[in-house]
């Protein structure tokens, strides 16, 4: 009598954005069913990112997915991504960690992922952080993912081995642009904007990026821009 397989699960953090949705269809590419989780943290463009969550979802025929509300960043504040009173930056990329950068998001977000991990029995998270080419937040450097990964495993279950993968982490905005298109991405569903909704800004730090990354790669981004 053969041995039914054991289905391969990998949690996805999945912002809505590029960079963790090619995260995504990375992993189903490797055969995981897809877990999403999806966190709404009163972000200026929360409504846009969990719309694009959703159509993305959809897309990747995903069976279990979390939505899970965090309103511990609003008191925080200390981000022009969560306090309205602190503006986003348009004149370029800053020196240092820059003012959207939100305190210890990444370590919250993998932390309850991995809860959700081990309830469902997977051996995976993924999350699509890039080291080369972002912003400079130092919860998206590689040794940083690694230690959370360490920290995990002790505070887990003897049995739960959770691998955290970071597929995205030494890729340039322009070699990510390139493999989403390789496998199919619908790169028109996500959302990188800071500031806007309805159209993206196209002055942001994170609009640049990737405007810049769709610019080496030589193709148009599909999303609209003011």
């Amino acid at each position: 009598m053969k041995t039914k397989n054991k289905i391969k699960k990998a949690v996805c953090v999945m912002s809505g954005g590029m960079d963790s949705t090619l995260s995504a269809y990375m992993m189903k590419e490797k055969g995981y069913e897809i877990i999403a989780v999806h966190f709404n943290y009163d972000q200026r463009t929360q409504s846009k990112e969990l719309e694009c969550f959703e159509k993305i979802a959809k897309d990747l025929d995903v069976k279990e997915k979390y939505i899970l509300d965090l309103d511990f960043f609003k008191h925080l504040g200390a981000s022009a991504l969560t306090d309205i009173n602190i503006d986003v930056p348009t004149a370029g990329v800053e020196e240092g960690v820059p003012v959207t950068y939100v305190p210890f998001r990444n370590g919250i977000f993998l932390s309850m992922s991995a809860a959700i991990a081990e309830k469902e029995g997977a051996e995976v998270i993924s999350i699509g952080v890039v080291e080369e080419d972002s912003s400079g937040y130092p919860d998206c450097r590689e040794l940083y993912i690694q230690s959370m990964q360490d920290s995990i495993n002790l505070g887990t279950k003897d049995e739960t081995q959770i691998e955290i993968k970071m597929p995205l982490v030494h890729l340039q905005k322009s070699q990510i642009v390139k493999k989403a298109l390789s496998i199919n991405v619908p790169l028109e569903l996500t959302w990188s904007c800071y500031k806007n909704e309805e159209r993206a800004c196209g002055v942001c730090d994170s609009c640049r990026l990737r405007l810049n990354g769709f610019k080496l790669a030589g193709v148009t981004d599909p999303i609209v821009y003011e």
